[in-house]
């Protein structure tokens, strides 16, 4: 297997399955935080921040080492733009979470639940997960031509 199929392959997998978990937080874990109960909230909310490091940092680390690799080396010319905009995708994924939510969900940690930026977490996180899918379309496409 050639470095450009595999990292072709890495970063499939490694935006297919940030997708598939940011998907989750969006609908299921993040509107949950609302119904924590401020005497739990800052135990479950340094709990979540914890736990959901260890799952997404590795993801979106080697999202973006084989995202970098493929945008410097593309399978085939056809394909170049769409690496870059892969790339791209995951620079506006890195933006979004440690310009935007990583402050919010400092405040949440610091002030406890609230309901403001609870929505803006909440919007900004959607926006997010649009990003992650639409990079793993793109990244389908990039391995069918990297094959």
């Amino acid at each position: 297997m050639s470095l450009t199929l595999f990292a072709a392959w890495a970063c499939l997998v490694s935006t297919l399955l940030m997708t598939g978990v940011v998907f989750f937080v969006a609908v299921v874990h993040y509107p949950l935080f609302a119904k924590v109960g401020t005497a739990s909230f800052g135990a479950y909310h340094a709990g979540h921040t914890v736990r959901t490091t260890v799952v997404v940092m590795p993801l979106m680390l080697i999202e973006a080492i084989s995202g970098v690799y493929l945008a410097a080396w593309p399978p085939t010319e056809a394909v170049r733009w769409l690496c870059f905009a892969g790339l791209a995708a995951v620079v506006v994924c890195w933006l979004i979470t440690f310009a935007i939510s990583v402050p919010q969900h400092n405040r949440l940690a610091t002030s406890g639940f609230d309901e403001r930026t609870h929505r803006g977490l909440c919007l900004f996180h959607w926006v997010r997960t649009g990003v992650w899918a639409v990079h793993g379309v793109m990244a389908g496409y990039i391995l069918h031509a990297a094959r």
